[in-house]
């Protein structure tokens, strides 16, 4: 993988933010994660991409919210190439 970073948007209770966490450990996939409820300079940084919820992972210059696996497959396949 490229020296571009991988960067997840999650919160605590998110079911989502899990599986999408799960997703990319399964697929040796690093990243980053800002939790927006432990640190409120993440949550700034989310609303200012405007992003309202989370989910959000940040791959290169695209956001994809919520857990899809089509788009996230897109986005890292693009990382890689």
């Amino acid at each position: 993988m490229s020296q571009e970073q991988v960067i997840v948007y999650s919160s605590t209770h998110c079911h989502y933010c899990g599986q999408l966490k799960h997703y990319l450990k399964e697929n040796n996939v690093a990243f980053e994660e800002r939790n927006i409820d432990t640190d409120e300079k993440f949550a700034e940084e989310l609303w200012n991409t405007g992003m309202r919820s989370v989910p959000v992972t940040v791959i290169g210059e695209t956001k994809i919210l919520g857990f899809n696996q089509t788009q996230l497959n897109k986005a890292l396949a693009a990382l890689t190439s």
